[in-house]
């Protein structure tokens, strides 16, 4: 264990040095989208408050902008696999059976982004340019896009999280204490 309190009786502590380098790039774009949210919603504040007068397009922009930062940020959680899970009946059941049931999980998470990619797709398709936003006049497909693009991502990393159980011969639900770092 390091010493936080040195023979002096001070407090002694050293932070580690910050690593970036394994930051996947739906993360950068996720912060992206945050402080662009940011800034918006300190631009409607600012308006509001101290100017009194509201910038009207601020909420519409705010609104789709954290609907962009929850589909990119999604794609971290799919990435890290890490979203909620049930991993207690895996403990109970037999070794091959439980090895099936998270090969299953991971088709059916695969299969299920897929689905809302097309989905998406074929919801843009119907919309067309004819849908705009309320308050900006720009076509609501952009948000959809996005959507769409955090969907994909989410497939795609998908594909990558059910290689690495099948190279690994097991998945965090059949060993919760494992993490995707742990290759």
């Amino acid at each position: 264990m390091p010493q936080v309190m040195g023979a002096d009786g001070e407090f002694h502590a050293q932070d580690e040095a910050v690593d970036l380098s394994g930051t996947p790039l739906e993360a950068w774009v996720a912060l992206g989208f945050f402080w662009l949210l940011g800034a918006t919603v300190f631009y409607q504040f600012f308006t509001r408050y101290v100017m009194n007068d509201s910038a009207a397009w601020t909420e519409e922009i705010a609104r789709y902008l954290l609907i962009a930062v929850v589909f990119t940020g999604a794609t971290i959680g799919v990435i890290k696999n890490n979203h909620i899970q049930v991993d207690f009946f895996y403990r109970f059941m037999p070794k091959a059976m439980s090895r099936a049931m998270s090969t299953l999980i991971d088709g059916m998470r695969i299969a299920f982004f897929v689905a809302a990619t097309v989905l998406t797709v074929m919801m843009m398709l119907k919309l067309g340019s004819n849908s705009r936003m309320t308050m900006v006049d720009l076509p609501m497909n952009w948000v959809y896009g996005v959507c769409l693009l955090g969907f994909a991502a989410m497939a795609f990393r998908s594909v990558q999280v059910a290689i690495t159980h099948y190279r690994r011969g097991y998945s965090v639900l059949e060993r919760p204490e494992t993490t995707m770092e742990d290759r």
